[in-house]
């Protein structure tokens, strides 16, 4: 645990350190050496090694993920893109509150799968993420950075990206002509050494592992009571919406590595680095006090060592105002004052939210639960008020105060930082501050500073105002207060299919985020689009309350562009266009992004010959509800269902993403599905992944078919028919090159890489370079049906409103 000086989440409920924690900060006192460990995504990072390096030896460690996890895959729902990645993002502050490293990041999005770091940095733009891993450098001033990939191809792109951008910056961050702009409070850094973790998956056979130098990171921390497998594995298993859960290990653990740049270690990766305060003359006294703090610690009676952390707290107190430890030191030594006498200081809002203008009540609370002679002396407000209090906090007397403060009218609606603006298309957020840049979260909407005195010396306790609740299953619960607007309009889905100049239902779901709200919703959409009624008007009683609207929306005759709609209210004076999506898995705090209500408007043409789906889901897979969406009946269909479901009521049956990875017990209804087949239904599977470490069992097909790792992450890569006469391309929607235009991250994954010659593959794609696939769509007849598999990544191209998608799957659904 990082005593409060580390990553943390705005929402999380207090924990008061135990006994072996206070101890093992008393430790890290001592220490003041730093890594910074650097990878492409959330997941890549080697948590025993993080754990061992920040809990076990009390090093400052991070891990600068170069992107948040936008473009991967689902595990857990059907977040995709940006909301994806704030669940990955809440999900690597989980992992470090339990190794103790900290977290940041630079502003590049992961765009999904990349072949080559080539492609990565030119899609990225170069010159401006190398900036932030500069600049992470810069305020993290680490002696060694440690790279996870390598960085020779092949591998992800964005793997062998960020170790090539990490070479590159040890370089650059030490260089004053590169990136001047961040010089000022910053200075030039130059690491020591530059290292790579070297893994075994990375090296070919029978390589000689004795070459590099190594440490064992597999010891047993009696303070804890666990080795650093067992927290590392804890770590990793917060990854829980990639499917990272892991077993613990103990025992011995060996990490290597591969000196790149900077003084090369021979046995140990930080051999002749020196990691306590010894590395500066003049801190003898700093020395001397830590050491007296570490001996005197009394486990059953932490309060005794308050005396002598304020000799600590002196001593560093004395070092230049530019001392590179000197403020992290002082923070990590004021929280262990305040962890030594277990003082708990809180402040919590009456409500979860409030709107710009309004009242918001204030419960706070201050209490000490140790014998330490503690003074509260004031309390400063949000907006600047300071309450004196002037109290003396007894052993478990708690201090309370209730005040109400005035949110200003121009207050900012609370949203991720990197997200308060709409990031489609973007390679890079778009951060508003660039102060921001490489935080984890933004500031809280609102805090609360608690002064308080220990021994003489005052000392500030800031934190952030939450609400909490009790759910009668989990038990007491926290979010962060949050700043919402007086109503929000959030649209059912981002993207609207208008199919054949169809008029659609367009229902928007007005929520009030104060006690009352009335006005009216109306609709901008571009010149030529009907919109009826004009505007409808509302009411809402309470905070909370809701109503859904409707309007019909038609396309002008023969449309075929794009266009956007925006949903505005007008509202007590103001006319707001605000959309709120929630993110709400037991595992994170709730998350919330509020954005302009705004969605696209997709026409396009297309012929459907059948109606009647059932579909089989699979984890993170919207595509039920986007072939609903364009006048489909679909029939969610779970594994539970499948046994009793008369299944010939079905003109077809897709199989969702991974749905056999997810759901092994698919295979047991392998007879039944085929059978649906041979009596003339169709089956189509979509992709499912098979790996070396996660073989593919219980597929369904009616021959002999293997799935591999090949893709294609070009989503402009020619998709060019293996037959000229093939059916696929001719109904009941007539293909041509306009329908595989627009496609987003990839054309496909898991292709199949062996198949039996009754299959037909339909299309040959292939990426910059390489030889052409065919294994991207198989089709097969079975006795009078049909059956298909596809690594076409319909899951993506549907939810973003792909027509020719659309328009490929009703061929082959009609097949």
């Amino acid at each position: 645990m990082s005593l409060g000086v580390g990553s943390t989440a705005l929402a999380q409920a207090p924990r008061q350190p135990h006994a072996g924690e206070l101890a093992a900060g008393f430790r890290r006192l001592g220490v003041v050496g730093s890594v910074l460990y650097v990878a492409a995504h959330p997941d890549d990072e080697n948590t025993r090694f993080l754990a061992w390096l920040a809990s076990g030896r009390g090093i400052r460690t991070g891990y600068l993920s170069l992107t948040r996890g936008d473009g991967g895959q689902n595990l857990i729902g059907t977040e995709q893109d940006e909301l994806l990645g704030l669940i990955r993002t809440q999900e690597l502050l989980a992992a470090r509150r339990i190794d103790g490293a900290e977290q940041l990041f630079t502003r590049a999005r992961d765009f999904g799968y990349s072949k080559s770091a080539e492609e990565t940095l030119r899609i990225w733009n170069k010159d401006e993420v190398l900036a932030d891993v500069v600049l992470a450098i810069r305020r993290f001033q680490p002696d060694a950075i440690v790279t996870r990939f390598s960085n020779r191809p092949p591998n992800h792109g964005q793997h062998t990206a960020s170790a090539l951008l990490a070479e590159e910056a040890f370089e650059a961050a030490a260089d004053p002509q590169r990136f001047p702009e961040q010089l000022g409070a910053l200075k030039p850094w130059k690491a020591d050494r530059l290292l790579q973790n070297v893994a075994s998956w990375d090296l070919p056979p029978n390589t000689d592992m004795s070459v590099y130098p190594k440490v064992d990171v597999g010891g047993f921390d009696p303070l804890l009571g666990r080795s650093w497998g067992e927290v590392a594995a804890e770590s990793r298993s917060q990854h829980k919406s990639q499917g990272f859960g892991v077993a613990a290990e103990r025992g011995p653990l060996l990490e290597y590595f591969q000196p790149l740049a900077g003084t090369r270690p021979v046995s140990d990766p930080f051999e002749k680095l020196e990691f306590s305060w010894r590395r500066w003359p003049g801190t003898e006294k700093i020395v001397q006090a830590v050491e007296e703090a570490q001996r005197g610690f009394d486990p059953r009676a932490p309060h005794q060592s308050i005396p002598a952390l304020l000799r600590v707290h002196e001593a560093i107190s004395a070092l230049p105002a530019d001392h590179p430890w000197k403020a992290l030191k002082l923070r990590e030594t004021e929280a262990l004052v305040a962890a030594c006498a277990g003082l708990f200081l809180e402040a919590r809002a009456a409500e979860a939210s409030a709107v710009p203008g309004s009242q918001v009540a204030l419960n706070l609370m201050a209490l000490n639960r140790s014998p330490a002679a503690l003074k509260l002396v004031s309390v400063t407000l949000p907006g600047g008020e300071t309450v004196d209090a002037g109290t003396e906090l007894a052993v478990n007397a708690p201090f309370k105060l209730s005040k109400t403060v005035a949110l200003p009218e121009e207050a900012s609606i609370s949203t991720p930082y990197w997200l308060r603006k709409p990031v489609a298309g973007a390679a890079l957020f778009e951060v508003p501050d660039r102060a921001l840049i490489g935080r984890p979260e933004g500031d809280p909407a609102l805090s609360v500073s608690f002064v308080y005195e220990a021994g003489g010396k005052r000392f500030t306790g800031v934190r952030p105002v939450v609400y909490a609740w009790v759910d009668p299953v989990r038990g007491e619960l926290y979010r962060a207060f949050e700043i919402v607007s007086a109503v929000t309009a959030t649209l059912d889905r981002e993207v609207l299919m208008f199919p054949n100049g169809k008029a659609q239902p367009v229902s928007v779901v007005l929520a009030a985020g104060k006690a009352e709200a009335s006005g009216k919703a109306r609709l901008e959409v571009p010149q030529g689009w009907k919109v009826e009624p004009a505007e409808i008007p509302f009411q809402l009683g309470a905070r909370g309350d809701e109503r859904t609207v409707q309007f019909q929306l038609t396309p002008p005759k023969g449309a075929t562009e794009r266009g956007l709609l925006r949903v505005v209210v007008d509202s007590g004076g103001r006319s707001e266009s605000w959309r709120v999506r929630q993110v709400n898995h037991d595992h994170i705090p709730p998350q919330a992004v509020r954005q302009p209500s705004e969605a696209q408007l997709v026409p396009f043409t297309l012929v459907t010959k059948v109606r009647r789906i059932g579909y089989i889901p699979g984890p993170g897979d919207r595509v039920a509800e986007s072939l609903a969406a364009v006048g489909y009946e679909v029939t969610l269909l779970p594994e539970e269902r499948l046994a009793s479901e008369k299944l010939e009521r079905f003109d077809a049956i897709l199989v969702g993403v991974r749905a056999f990875n997810a759901t092994p017990r698919l295979g047991l209804h392998r007879d039944r599905l085929l059978k649906y087949v041979e009596q003339g239904g169709r089956l189509i599977v979509q992709y499912n992944t098979n790996s070396r470490v996660g073989p593919l069992s219980g597929l369904i097909s009616p021959y002999p078919l293997e799935i591999g790792r090949d893709r294609v992450t070009d989503e402009t890569a020619t998709m060019t028919p293996i037959s000229l006469v093939e059916p696929l391309m001719s109904a009941p929607n007539r293909l041509g090159p306009a329908d595989f235009q627009g496609w987003v991250q990839e054309r496909g994954l898991y292709f199949a890489s062996k198949w039996d010659e009754k299959y037909r593959p339909v299309f040959s794609m292939n990426d910059p370079g390489e030889e052409p696939l065919r294994g991207g769509l198989l089709v097969a007849r079975h006795g009078k049906g049909s059956f298909a598999y596809t690594g076409i990544a319909f899951f993506r191209q549907l939810p973003a409103g792909v027509p020719g998608a659309y328009r490929l799957l009703a061929n082959l659904l009609a097949q």
